[in-house]
């Protein structure tokens, strides 16, 4: 059973950079073909694929947060790292990260397993 478990800080101040940890269990990283993506839910909006970074090591982000967001990981912990800078209040989520097989930005409803999700409150 793959689990993963997202982890960071719950309060950014704006203009500062977010960034979260998810740690996965039961499965490697590394293995053909998973893509591990990072996807959030601002409050009364509905889910967004910010990115993701595929088993080779990868990376794929969505256009309109590719200048803020960088995606990398950490094989030997089973981990990968979400980081998006110059954070405003709007960036205020729940934040996800979730397994995809294949390829990236896939539709949500194909992600196989997924973190609880961590709230993020940009504020100063």
């Amino acid at each position: 059973q793959v689990q993963l478990q997202e982890s960071g800080p719950g309060l950014v101040k704006p203009s500062q950079t977010l960034s979260l940890t998810c740690t996965v269990s039961g499965g490697s990283i590394t293995t053909n073909y998973y893509y591990w993506n990072w996807i959030r839910q601002p409050p009364l909006k509905g889910l967004e694929w910010m990115g993701a970074i595929a088993y080779n090591g990868s990376t794929y982000y969505s256009p309109s947060l590719k200048s803020r967001t960088s995606i990398s990981r950490n094989s030997s912990k089973n981990q990968f790292t979400l980081q998006l800078s110059s954070v405003t209040p709007e960036d205020t989520a729940v934040y996800y990260c979730a397994r995809g097989e294949g390829t990236y930005g896939l539709p949500l409803t194909e992600y196989d397993y997924w973190g609880q999700g961590t709230q993020v409150t940009v504020s100063s």
